[in-house]
């Protein structure tokens, strides 16, 4: 057993950044494919350490910074929504909430449907759909315990997090090659390969600049710190309550609270570009820790009929985001590019589906609104979805049945 400290995990996650840019650079199928450079790096060190596990040889890594950096990278999507933004945005977001949706009941059906035809209990199909899929790794094991503590599945939990964990990689794998597929072969107007893929300036590619100091980065450093105490502060007020919501999106609405309340107010206008720095900082090394630390075992512990609604699933999903999520979102370039980020968090989760997207606009050019819109609805509304989807399923015969 090898123990890594939270420096020894540190290093480890920076490496892992490292050789994924590397991989992608060298490598012309994932620079063609659009793979994100955490989701390839991460890959193949959990693959190496799936290896090193026959020889009887298992590495542990210090993860209590993965929850703080995914904490930070919403409260940079706060920071970095401003009202005017939300406006323009409001159309385009309920489309694309009635696309998250429409997902969640086809998940949950073809789970529950698939499970049946196998001879498995239907609570495993919908554990295998939007629960651990959309829902995660959180959602899964909220619900896992539900299942075993309600209805007495058998390691729901165990199930739940091996569903979530091939969902998450999975969902960083197929975003790329879909919207490379819809960008090619539907011929987006208006968008051509860049020769060189460069990192984005920002969630929303602002066009104005300001050169980053040591004062400008305390003083975004500051907003973050505040969104995430006063977001875990809210958290605990609303926990137990009809108001209860995950941590991430408390902290993302303190986020959105500071930026426009103190624009409102004349005190101080958010430094865009900073924050989208600090943001893509704390993205890339919660990816790298949360790909790197992966128990790729897991997944080899899943039954075959299991596997078989997994591998369903994500067939599924890589198919409704080019016939469906791709049309309802105009057939462009915009659309191509969320239908990128919905296969990121509609498998895995909003991180996810941010890295996806920024491997995409990297090499194909800025998309304003996918970064106003999929922050948004994987925040906000996804989990609040998904729950009343939930429980709806539960409510058919053969669950109150159980």
């Amino acid at each position: 057993m090898i123990q890594l400290d939270f420096y020894g995990t540190l290093v480890a996650a920076s490496l892992v950044l490292l050789l994924g840019r590397g991989l992608v650079t060298r490598i012309a199928f994932l620079r063609n494919y659009n793979i994100p450079e955490p989701v390839a790096g991460g890959l193949v060190v959990a693959l190496a350490l799936l290896l090193l596990r026959t020889f009887d040889i298992e590495v542990r890594f210090d993860t209590s910074l993965q929850t703080p950096l995914m904490l930070a990278f919403f409260a940079t999507i706060g920071l970095s929504a401003d009202f005017a933004s939300l406006k323009k945005g409001g159309r385009v977001v309920g489309i694309f909430v009635l696309a998250v949706t429409g997902l969640l009941v086809v998940q949950n059906a073809l789970g529950i449907g698939l499970a049946t035809a196998l001879g498995l209990d239907p609570l495993m199909g919908l554990l295998t759909g939007s629960i651990t899929l959309a829902g995660g790794h959180g959602t899964g094991a909220a619900w896992g315990t539900v299942f075993s503590e309600k209805y007495g599945l058998a390691s729901a939990s165990e199930l739940a997090m091996a569903s979530a964990t091939f969902g998450l990689v999975l969902g960083g794998l197929i975003g790329g090659p879909v919207a490379r597929l819809l960008i090619k072969r539907v011929r987006v107007p208006g968008c051509q390969p860049q020769e060189t893929p460069r990192l984005p300036k920002g969630f929303e590619q602002p066009n104005k600049e300001r050169s980053i100091t040591p004062f400008s980065f305390i003083e975004t450093l500051a907003l973050i710190a505040v969104s995430l105490l006063a977001g875990n502060l809210l958290n605990g007020l609303l926990h137990g309550t009809a108001f209860e919501l995950p941590t991430f999106v408390c902290v993302l609405f303190v986020g959105v609270v500071l930026r426009n309340g103190l624009s409102a107010l004349g005190l101080y206008q958010v430094f865009e570009r900073e924050v989208s720095v600090l943001g893509n900082v704390s993205l890339s090394l919660f990816l790298a820790i949360a790909l790197m630390s992966l128990k790729l075992w897991d997944l080899a512990a899943l039954a075959l009929p299991i596997f078989i609604i997994l591998a369903a699933q994500t067939l599924v999903m890589a198919l409704f985001a080019i016939f469906v999520t791709f049309r309802m979102m105009g057939r462009n370039f915009d659309a191509a590019v969320l239908a990128a980020g919905h296969c990121g968090f509609g498998l895995g989760a909003t991180p996810t589906a941010i890295a996806n997207m920024q491997a995409v606009t990297q090499r194909y050019g800025p998309s304003q609104i996918a970064f106003l819109v999929v922050p948004m609805v994987g925040a906000f509304f996804i989990d609040i979805i998904n729950v009343i989807v939930i429980k709806l399923y539960l409510v058919l015969p053969f669950f109150v049945a159980v």
